[in-house]
Formats: C-alpha cells, structure tokens, sequence
C-alpha cells in the first residue's frame, strides 16, 4: 500500500494562485466602532467595523457596510452586485450563497457588474458565469481574515 501526504497548511483548499484580476489591499485596523466607515475601497474589504457581525446568507437588498465587514474579518466572502443585474445572473450569485461562511447582496453604486470581496481581496467581474468567482472563494475563503472560520 502507497499513501502520499501533501503539506496543505498554507494552503487548505489547495488553490496555488489567487485568479487573474485579485487584487491585495493592505488592511491595517480590525477594530469594532460605533457609526458609519469611511471605506478606502467600495465595497469595503476590512478595516473598522460593528461589533454586530452580519449573518451569512443571501439578501435581495443592500446590507450594512460594517456588519459585513465583521462577516469578512471572520473569514467570510462577500459577494455584492449592481441591483440592475439580469435576474438569472442574481440567480447564479444566490447559488454561490447556498455556501457557508459566504453573503450575497445587492450594492448600489458599484462600478463592476460583480465584486468578490475577502478580508484584504477583491475580484471585479462582469459576469456571475466567471468562472474566477468560484476560484476566488476557494483561494481566500477563510484564509486572509484575522479571525478565520469564525462563525457569521
């Protein structure tokens, strides 16, 4: 009997590179506050944010910047689309929101179709079919948050 072992610690899902298109924010404050952030990327992809943690799931109206950011600093991926997107794309994004540890919503004003967004990530898409949506989550999924795997 063969076994092989790989080391997947680094790397729990097993994805060797984020998909083209990801791009990396540094994000310097994990903090709870009361009242509205000012955001530096839109939608936000961490910093300050509600000590009230947004539940993961799938909204068809948009949701509180800050309870979403305390779902992304625990792990979280959030998905956020122009509320004039075609219905079967909507569809296609709430499929993705069956998923645990994953929000979908409606985000007025966003300037790409789709947004991926983690803890320090995004991925800006103009279609739900991408198939780098999918590759994002499980590039980032738990992974780049400073409380992974919390619960949301």
């Amino acid at each position: 009997m063969v076994f092989i072992a790989s080391d997947l610690s680094n790397n729990p899902q097993g994805v060797a590179d984020p998909p083209e298109g990801s791009e990396a924010f540094a994000v310097t404050q994990a903090v709870h506050v009361d009242g509205p952030v000012q955001y530096p990327q839109d939608p936000p992809a961490g910093g300050p944010h509600s000590g009230n943690v947004l539940e993961c799931r799938v909204y068809d109206a948009p949701v509180v910047s800050e309870f979403a950011v305390h779902a992304l600093e625990h792990g979280a991926v959030w998905i956020t689309y122009q509320p004039d997107l075609a219905a079967d794309e909507i569809r296609t994004l709430e499929g993705f929101g069956r998923r645990r540890e994953l929000i979908v919503s409606p985000y007025p004003g966003l300037d790409s179709p789709v947004v991926a967004t983690t803890w320090g990530t995004q991925l800006r898409v103009d279609s739900a079919d991408d198939p780098r949506i999918d590759q994002f989550i499980r590039a980032f999924q738990n992974r780049t948050a400073p409380e992974n795997a919390a619960s949301c």
